[in-house]
């Protein structure tokens, strides 16, 4: 007996959802957000922004970013069950819409993720072909795709600090791929993102952690390994 069909049964294997930009970028701007936060969230506050604010619940977005936030991949069958599957692991959320923001990409998402006194707040780009952008992390700068193993170092803003990161990694033989820097302010707290071909031993990343001067470290290795 035939069932009701859904905009989730319209792709193959390879990705859950109708649209890569609507489902499968939207799936990887969570798994990368739960990184940056450390650990699936007890709540999360989720804003579509643009085109994504107009389509979000008919494309499938609003449970593609919900199977994100359960750390479920781009072909998890599951993502078409997610909001159900939520409610039992204790995930609660909200949407909000905000359908026209000039200073915003298309294809955006803000999400505050909270676990326990622990919060983040990630801002993210959905491309199309399953691309993403994480734009911002905590009101930082950040841009970066996931693709690489990623480095986001929180840290007082002092001379020769990008060069000593820099030269630590290059211990490693990480190939930096990409790094940028975002400061509120000269002298305040700046916000290192640094992508790399590579990883890099937890010795180091732990060495990196222990300086006075490093007041954060987030490692991601890349998302989809």
């Amino acid at each position: 007996m035939a069932g009701k069909s859904s905009v989730f049964d319209m792709i193959g294997p390879v990705m859950i959802g109708p649209s890569s930009s609507h489902t499968a970028g939207v799936v990887r701007i969570a798994r990368a957000a739960i990184r940056v936060l450390g650990e699936t969230p007890d709540h999360a506050s989720i804003v579509f922004y643009n085109s994504f604010a107009r389509t979000y619940e008919g494309h499938g977005s609003d449970r593609a970013i919900i199977g994100g936030l359960m750390d479920f991949k781009t072909d998890d069958e599951r993502i078409r069950e997610a909001l159900d599957l939520a409610k039992s692991s204790g995930l609660t959320y909200q949407y909000k819409s905000i359908g026209n923001s000039s200073v915003h990409h298309p294809n955006t998402i803000k999400l505050n993720l909270k676990k326990g006194e622990k919060s983040v707040e990630v801002v993210g780009e959905s491309l199309g072909g399953g691309l993403i952008n994480i734009a911002e992390v905590d009101g930082f700068v950040a841009n970066f795709s996931a693709q690489f193993h990623t480095l986001i170092i929180k840290a007082q803003d002092i001379s020769g600090a990008i060069a000593f990161i820099s030269s630590v990694i290059a211990q490693e033989k990480a190939n930096i791929a990409t790094m940028s820097v975002s400061r509120k302010g000269k002298n305040d707290l700046a916000c290192h993102v640094i992508e790399m071909d590579s990883g890099i031993k937890a010795l180091t990343i732990e060495y990196l952690k222990s300086l006075s001067w490093v007041k954060e470290l987030i490692y991601i290795p890349d998302i989809d390994l």
